[in-house]
């Protein structure tokens, strides 16, 4: 009977107090990854979850090269190709974002957002 008790109560304070209504989320996005071409490779947005955008970002520092690489709507694509000297060749990360679009490239994309979580990472060959 006590532990009916305890259990209600528990149950009753979530609602009525809102325990638990401050954990964040984490920014959900899918996205596609073609690096069939290593040297170019395609990044599409299949679709936004949660997120308010997508980010592409050099993994080293954050940082994103150019207003083309946030993708912030469903069937965005860019195509990271070192061929046509549009980036350098590295290790990129995917980022998806909750908030405006970061609007500074040469700060870290986390200081700009009110959210961020890394998708996944790839490879462009120089």
């Amino acid at each position: 009977m006590v532990a009916i008790t305890v259990i209600l109560a528990a149950v009753i304070a979530t609602f009525v107090l809102g325990v638990g209504d401050d954990i964040q989320q984490s920014p959900q996005a899918g996205v596609s990854i073609d690096d069939s071409n290593q040297s170019a490779v395609d990044v599409s947005v299949t679709s936004l979850g949660n997120a308010d955008g997508v980010v592409v970002v050099e993994a080293s520092t954050g940082e994103y090269e150019n207003e083309d690489h946030i993708l912030n709507s469903t069937g965005m694509s860019y195509t990271f190709d070192s061929d046509k000297s549009e980036v350098s060749g590295g290790s990129y990360t995917v980022i998806a974002y909750f908030g405006d679009d970061p609007d500074d490239p040469d700060t870290p994309v986390d200081d700009q957002v009110t959210g961020a979580a890394s998708i996944d990472s790839f490879e462009v060959e120089e």
